[in-house]
């Protein structure tokens, strides 16, 4: 199988001059020279021989959209990575995935539709919950990653616990569904087209029956998902879609929520989910600064430097240089507090941070925004 004409022109991928500005901000190539998104997308465009779909490198590529933000061109890196991935998968190349692809596993589980889960038992008296409403909370995988990651104290559902409680003291009891599914992002993004297609009729079949009106997020991976690649698949959505931190925002400028000072130092890692793919950088600060200062780190907003790691895939080596580089930024701003919007780059930057590699100790907290605005309110 290879690209399909569409797909070549779908990403404007004939139109590179060889710049190489691609390469030149690309955070895999800073830390692993053999790498370069140009060479990739000439192999994919002018060669058809199924010998790319055995190059790892094109499951290295972090889908991080920095190449796409400075391309002459408007060349689609990233979409076009997400067709080649598919074009491998089809022809029977996969990449390989990290934690012995217990994470891969665990989104074709839930797949099946017999699927009987506990998903809601972390939710305790203290949240108050709906079964319908007009405000749905996506909870994502968060209650899996704090079973899988318990060696390393991470604590995910403190996003969503915090996220439910904003919501409850401004009056809403948000519908959180018993049954729901990974949102299939990262299947997708590792080739898996069929499979990803099965999770999002599964969870947009569910989310009609909560009669919701708006669904909230704290993973900007899956707002991502539902905001651009459901769509691009062919489900539409239809409702308004909202990361915690655009309601947050939203809710501040309204006089609705009143956040007291902080003497706290804060600095934010923009995901590249919710700042490049979705372009929303201000919402996060609007937040983050009420109440306190923002400090900033040099690669910020939409030149933001990735967290290491996409879909699980290629956590390596070179994830952990930029994951330590990514800290060593974050420490720089004399920040106490690293405030994310996304519990993959929680999980990621908080690994490198106690991991023996990372020589310099890097005292700094990782919270996320949730959490913190929830501590402003109190």
């Amino acid at each position: 199988m290879k690209l399909s004409t569409q797909q070549i022109i779908e990403t404007n991928a004939l139109a590179c001059q060889e710049c190489g500005k691609c390469t030149g901000v690309c955070p895999v190539s800073k830390f692993d020279r053999r790498f370069s998104p140009r060479s990739l997308l000439m192999e994919a465009v002018r060669n058809d021989s199924s010998k790319n779909f055995e190059n790892y490198d094109i499951w290295s590529c972090l889908t991080c959209k920095r190449c796409d933000a400075v391309c002459p061109s408007d060349i689609k890196y990233s979409d076009l990575t997400r067709f080649v991935r598919n074009c491998a998968a089809d022809s029977g190349f996969h990449g390989k995935c990290s934690h012995s692809g217990a994470m891969d596993m665990l989104q074709k589980i839930m797949t099946k539709q017999e699927l009987n889960q506990n998903r809601l038992d972390w939710v305790g008296k203290d949240l108050n919950i709906s079964q319908t409403g007009e405000y749905l909370y996506f909870v994502g995988c968060a209650p899996y990653f704090d079973v899988f990651f318990d060696d390393l104290n991470l604590n995910i559902l403190t996003s969503a616990k915090s996220s439910i409680k904003i919501l409850n003291r401004l009056g809403i009891s948000p519908v959180l569904m018993p049954d729901e599914r990974c949102c299939g992002h990262d299947l997708l993004w590792n080739g898996d087209f069929e499979q990803f297609k099965v999770l999002a009729e599964t969870n947009l079949n569910m989310i009609k029956e909560t009669e919701a009106k708006t669904i909230l997020f704290s993973c900007a991976e899956c707002m991502s998902a539902f905001e651009n690649l459901y769509p691009a698949a062919g489900f539409n959505v239809g409702l308004k879609l909202q990361h915690m931190s655009q309601f947050l925002a939203e809710k501040i400028k309204a006089g609705d929520i009143s956040l007291k000072d902080s003497s706290d130092k804060i600095t934010y890692h923009d995901p590249c989910r919710l700042g490049r793919h979705l372009e929303e950088t201000q919402a996060p600060r609007i937040v983050l600064n009420n109440g306190g200062t923002l400090h900033e780190m040099k690669q910020n907003g939409k030149g933001s430097l990735c967290c290491g790691v996409s879909a699980w895939m290629n956590c390596d080596i070179t994830s952990k240089r930029i994951q330590t580089e990514r800290l060593k930024q974050a420490s720089e701003t004399g920040a106490d507090i690293l405030a994310v919007a996304c519990p993959k780059c929680q999980i990621h930057l908080e690994c490198t941070k106690k991991d023996q590699i990372v020589k310099n100790n890097y005292g700094i907290t990782i919270k996320d925004i949730a959490e913190i605005t929830l501590e402003r309110m109190e």
